[in-house]
């Protein structure tokens, strides 16, 4: 949980590790190769620097770092003799890759007779999260068998096979690369998610499960309240949880952020206990809530503030007519606390066909400075065999002009079944909530049990519905109508439900 102290140094044999790979250097722009190895370091430490001087390349020469007496906020990297002088100093990730890069790349860098003369970029402060690396993850070797072996093969021309890691595309490399490219124009142009920050994916509800992986047992999770049954259900298989607890109806160890009428369905944040992860889902399943973008600031800022991760669920985006957010990443800052993972279940209706995706920003980091999505990466390889060729076309084909224009009208359906709920509800005096911007109606039966609503309406109509207590403690009181369903069985429905509460 904690941040690492930049006054620490590295307890590795790193030093020794690194001179050695630089020993085979001749020039600063070679280091672009070093590129894998430097991103291994935490994002500010205090390392050893050592350069190639490239009219010496045969030699490390070793030189001090002081500051430039040219440029305030600066460091000056000046080779002053052949001597192995190699000073510890502050250092952060941007200077590394820019020293990893070609030269100019965060530095001003000017030969001259003796040698090269580098004057760094003033220093940029890195946000790191306040969550921890799982360390599962962490033992992994960075060779990984078949992504290389993968790698190899996708230089032989006609090569087909399983894919490698999601950077690497080897299998079905076209397809899969347009589609994320597809998908980051369509949903997040102008919001700073690059197509290869996308993860195909055989849906969000499998990606949930993926990333629970990813953050491992020991973190700490916070849920609305009421809220996707997934999200709690993946933490106590993964042995986030205590014991689940009767008399409350909720797991230990979880933060259960109730949302409800009187507080707009939107969480009290000042009374919500600090955690590693907060899932959130907006449009909200089952109450149909939307968060306002003065809503997902103050949740940006409030991961922010303790350093937590947001799993932003946007599944039922679409579905927003009015100016709320469709995106976690429309709120500034939250490419460095949030991933969001979304569907085109509820869009195109592949519910069984199965296709989704999740984004993860390359901002996105650990305590330690490592990136979130390069572990997230290495879950997709070691645990998906990627989404099928059929699925990804049929994905590129909705997200065409004539793909868009056709969900539309099928989302524009069910909002229609969605307002002849609302209405009827509404006629027989019942509160209602949702049905704006998601396809779900909240229907409020105070003082009365969720399930014996549910199995009255089941028995008197033969009308299936959900009781809102399955989607935890803060639902009882309320079941959740669908308006997924032909427009004759909702018109059917909805009779029934008159004759019923008449």
């Amino acid at each position: 949980m904690g941040r690492q102290s930049s006054d620490e140094p590295i307890m590795l044999s790193s030093i020794a590790l690194l001179q050695e790979r630089f020993k085979r250097l001749q020039r600063v722009k070679e280091m672009r190769e070093e590129r894998e190895l430097l991103k291994m370091f935490p994002v500010t430490e205090r390392i050893k620097a050592t350069i190639i001087d490239h009219d010496h390349h045969d030699q490390d020469l070793g030189f001090p770092i002081a500051p430039s007496q040219t440029q305030k906020n600066s460091l000056l990297f000046q080779p002053e003799s052949r001597r192995k002088d190699v000073v510890e100093t502050p250092f952060s990730m941007n200077s590394w890759m820019a020293i990893g890069g070609d030269r100019g790349e965060g530095f001003n860098c000017v030969e001259e007779k003796w040698g090269l003369q580098c004057v760094a970029t003033p220093e940029q402060t890195v946000y790191t999260t306040k969550v921890a690396r799982n360390e599962n993850l962490a033992k992994l070797q960075a060779g990984y068998l078949f992504p290389e072996r993968a790698r190899a093969l996708s230089t032989l021309e006609g090569y087909s096979g399983y894919g490698a890691e999601q950077v690497e595309d080897n299998i079905h490399r076209l397809l899969m690369q347009k589609l994320r490219a597809a998908i980051a124009s369509t949903f997040y142009k102008g919001l700073g998610i690059e197509e290869t920050d996308v993860f195909v994916s055989d849906g969000a509800k499998c990606d949930i499960t993926r990333l629970q992986i990813l953050f491992g047992s020991n973190v700490t999770m916070a849920v609305q309240d009421p809220s996707y049954p997934a999200y709690v259900d993946s933490s106590v298989i993964m042995g986030q949880t205590g014991q689940f607890q009767k008399d409350v109806e909720k797991f230990g160890n979880i933060e259960y952020m109730r949302c409800n009428p009187e507080n707009r369905f939107f969480p009290d944040l000042s009374s919500t206990a600090k955690t590693d992860i907060i899932f959130f889902c907006s449009p909200n399943n089952p109450t149909g809530a939307t968060a306002t973008r003065e809503q997902l600031t103050q949740l940006v800022q409030f991961a922010k503030r303790n350093g937590s991760i947001i799993v932003y669920d946007s599944a039922y985006a679409m579905y927003i007519s009015d100016d709320s957010p469709r995106s976690i990443f429309e709120i500034p800052g939250a490419k460095e606390v949030a991933i969001e993972t979304s569907s085109f279940s509820k869009y195109a209706g592949f519910t069984g066909v199965r296709l989704g995706w999740t984004a993860v920003p390359k901002d996105l980091l650990y305590s330690d400075g490592f990136p979130v999505a390069k572990d997230f990466n290495r879950i997709f390889c070691t645990c998906f065999n990627g989404a099928s060729n059929i699925c990804q076309a049929g994905g590129l084909a909705c997200l065409s002009p004539e793909g868009l224009s056709a969900m539309q009208d099928v989302i524009g359906f069910y909002k229609e079944n969605t307002q002849i709920i609302v209405d009827t509800f509404n006629s027989l005096g019942f509160k209602v909530y949702g049905g704006k911007n998601a396809p779900y109606v909240w229907v409020h039966f105070p003082g009365r049990s969720s399930w014996d609503v549910f199995a009255e309406i089941l028995e008197k109509t033969h009308v299936v519905t959900t009781p809102g207590s399955g989607f935890g403690p803060g639902g009882e009181g309320f079941i959740r109508v669908s308006a997924f369903g032909h427009r004759e069985n909702v018109l059917e429905a909805c009779r029934r439900f008159k004759q019923l509460y008449k």
